[in-house]
């Protein structure tokens, strides 16, 4: 058995992760914080929160937390219905306070229900759509906000007809050389490392982003017909001094409490925030190298401290982030260490260096996205769905589906629906069998079975003639729901009526704590 990655051993390649992070987290955080309505700060805010204080709670050693496009819509509304940016803070404090409600009533193991089909689907799904989305930004243009996952736009178009309009109408080839020549890179780079000596650790995306801001840099001297323009550049906020840099903090108002606008809110983030992170955080289970398994309810307390600081102090909603996560895993994390170092990573550029970041080309940073997208939608992945049977992949395509034309909330509930359909359909399929030799029969469970096994367990003993001897087999059968006990009963009950001779066989006594009634001396157990 491997042993356990520990703080020191693991830092070699949790640094280099944590910088690739803080990287694809810095123009998400800005960007759902421009669909929302928000300032731009707040997002920044909920992206420290998340990695430092998310990730120092969490026991997911490789999820990401920050501000999630998921919730922009929500965002948007309750910034119309509320009267103020502060109190809008309260509310996000307060689904924090709810979140940790949910983890004492242990509201987390219901993710532990979502059939893997549908957790890969949503995978995949991001995967592609992070390709879909990313590559209209890597051709200069930049009519969605970085992070968007919904097909719909506010450009007026949607995911494939502004791929399409960018490919067609529309591109610069200033930003479209540098995610050429980045994307080419990346690949060769996971292929080509070496495996020993200093390069090893180097991340290739950071080496992108470099190569970006030194590639525009040079467009401005040699080649100003390709200079990539400031609105295709990440922009942060710049300070002026600490002092404009602290004034930038928010608190909530706390005279709000009664409004009853406030607690909708605040009950609907709660929810939403929690079932995406529970979510996001199964999906990074499943992408885990090393195969962990997150405590998926002390998740929710860790989100919940995150979102009540964030509110605190003038932060968006936030929750965890497949896209992040995703990254984090793709640059080599070995522990949560990543997740906490790129939030203080996003704090010390955005106090130090902001000027230096508003440098990097947003092509870059698409470029770095769809490698990520690629590896979250290898076709492999679809090879093995397809080998696991139709059950497995018409849920897992159906997912991926829903996801990328409507959003990921949205998308997981159809997915969630469609998947629960197969479950039930699959629990449909002949639980009992039925056989007879003349005057002898044998009715047998083939697995457990459930309330949806009542008609066919009926129907099974309803076969069996008067006079006839039958043998109810149970033995295969770890769990028999209590209805199902009660028509075996009722069965056995009405057997001296109809001069028929019972027995059942099975380890009764663990038969969910139901006797099985002997009402006649022809009735036997063995």
């Amino acid at each position: 058995m491997a042993d356990k990655p520990s703080f020191f051993s693991s830092l070699g390649k949790d640094i280099p992760a944590s910088i690739v992070v803080a990287l694809v987290a810095l123009p998400l955080c800005l960007g759902i914080a421009l669909a929302s309505g928000a300032p731009l700060f707040s997002g920044l805010i909920a992206g420290i929160v998340g990695g430092i204080v998310v990730g120092a709670l969490s026991k997911s050693q490789l999820s990401v937390s920050g501000p999630a496009a998921g919730l922009t819509v929500i965002v948007l509304d309750a910034l119309e219905v509320l009267p103020s940016w502060e109190v809008f803070l309260l509310a996000v404090a307060l689904s924090g306070i709810l979140q940790v409600g949910l983890y004492f009533t242990r509201s987390g193991t219901l993710s532990e229900f979502v059939p893997s089909s549908v957790i890969t689907g949503m995978l995949a799904a991001i995967g592609l759509i992070l390709i879909l989305k990313q590559i209209p930004h890597a051709l200069g243009y930049d009519g969605d906000f970085e992070g968007s996952l919904s097909f719909l736009q506010p450009d007026g178009l949607n995911t494939l007809s502004a791929l399409f309009y960018s490919v067609w109408d529309f591109f610069l080839p200033g930003p479209m050389l540098v995610a050429f020549v980045s994307i080419v890179f990346l690949f060769w780079w996971d292929a080509k490392r070496p495996k020993n000596g200093p390069l090893k650790l180097l991340p290739g995306p950071l080496v992108v982003v470099l190569f970006g801001v030194i590639a525009n840099e040079a467009f401005k001297i040699f080649a100003p017909g390709l200079v990539i323009e400031p609105s295709h550049l990440v922009q942060v906020p710049v300070s002026g001094s600490i002092g404009e840099f602290v004034g930038q903090f928010r608190t909530p108002d706390f005279s709000a409490i009664g409004m009853p606008d406030v607690w909708i809110v605040a009950f609907t983030l709660a929810i939403v925030a929690s079932l995406e992170s529970l979510l996001c955080v199964k999906a990074v289970d499943e992408i885990d190298p090393q195969r962990r398994t997150t405590d998926k309810n002390h998740e929710l307390l860790a989100q919940g401290g995150g979102n009540f600081l964030s509110g605190l102090i003038g932060g968006l909603p936030l929750t965890s982030v497949i896209v992040r996560s995703s990254a984090n895993v793709a640059a080599g994390a070995e522990t949560k260490t990543s997740a906490i170092l790129h939030g203080f990573w996003l704090l010390l550029s955005v106090l130090l260096i902001p000027f230096v970041l508003n440098l990097i080309p947003l092509a870059a940073l698409a470029a770095i996205l769809i490698q990520v997208g690629y590896k979250l939608n290898t076709p492999e992945l679809y090879k093995r769905r397809w080998a696991q049977g139709w059950h497995q992949f018409v849920p897992f395509i159906a997912t991926i589906a829903a996801i990328l034309f409507t959003d990921l909330l949205r998308g997981i509930i159809i997915g969630l629906v469609i998947g629960f359909v197969f479950v039930v359909a699959r629990n449909f399929r002949t639980s009992i069998s039925v056989a007879n030799d003349g005057d002898f029969w044998m009715v047998s469970a083939r697995r457990n079975l459930y309330f949806i096994h009542k008609y066919e367990l009926q129907n099974s003993l309803n076969k069996v003639p008067e006079g006839a001897s039958v043998v109810i087999d149970l033995e295969r059968a770890e769990f028999i729901d209590p209805d199902n006990i009660d028509i075996i009963n009722s069965f056995a009950r009405n057997a001296r009526f109809r001069d028929v001779a019972v027995t059942i066989r099975g380890d009764v006594d663990h038969l969910e704590d139901i006797p099985l009634e002997a009402p006649s001396k022809k009735v036997v157990y063995t």
